[in-house]
């Protein structure tokens, strides 16, 4: 006689399910909050490279100021320590009799200016002209004609050697022989063939300017 053993298999229960849906969600959560967790380390770790980058840039401007202070002060000191530097000396063409007069306070200033490309006779015409008003010395006349110049006028009068210039004669006469290539050429007859009547000009200015070309 044959005996048949009957194995059957436990259905599952809805206690075993549910306990297999909480391990899925707790599985889950617990990746969402390792990946969370990754990413705010590696916030905070961009954080932390920033940071140190702002003290690595704050540091070299720090060093480049302690630097440049400190270079700043050495100068200082070798500015202090260093010997004074001579006065500069400058050409001075006048004799010392000359440079020793004084200008009196009353001189008229004159106000005729020659840069060097003027006509030199007409300048020192309009120099004695104001000047005479108040007069002064030979010396006053040299020290006053002096300060009429400027440009290449005046790089001339300081190429004079020192105490060369002795009288105002002697000043004026260099100064006319050095700039005489200024000097406006004489008017001769035929150049009033060339003068001719404007449209519109009457015929008393063309008169008035031919007497003035003869004049001259």
């Amino acid at each position: 006689m044959s005996t048949t053993r009957s194995s059957s298999v436990a259905p599952s229960t809805d206690e075993d399910a549910l306990s297999m849906t909480q391990v899925m969600d707790m599985m889950r959560t617990l990746q969402e909050n390792v990946a969370a967790s990754r990413s705010k380390q590696e916030r905070m770790h961009e954080a932390l490279v920033a940071s140190q980058a702002r003290n690595d840039e704050l540091n070299r401007v720090n060093e480049e100021l302690r630097k440049a202070l400190q270079e700043r002060e050495e100068r200082a000191v070798e500015y202090r320590s260093a010997p004074p530097s001579p006065p500069r000396s400058f050409p001075m063409p006048f004799s010392q009799e000359i440079m020793d007069s004084v200008v009196p306070a009353n001189t008229v200033a004159v106000k005729a200016s020659f840069t060097g490309v003027e006509d030199p006779e007409a300048h020192l015409t309009a120099f004695h002209t104001q000047l005479m008003l108040s007069g002064g010395s030979d010396a006053v006349y040299c020290k006053v004609f002096m300060s009429t110049l400027s440009g290449t006028a005046l790089d001339w009068f300081v190429s004079i050697p020192t105490g060369y210039i002795t009288t105002f004669q002697q000043f004026s006469k260099m100064f006319v022989e050095q700039c005489i290539v200024n000097k406006e050429p004489p008017l001769v007859s035929y150049d009033l063939f060339h003068v001719r009547q404007y449209q519109g000009e009457s015929l008393k200015d063309v008169c008035t300017r031919l007497q003035k070309g003869c004049v001259t």
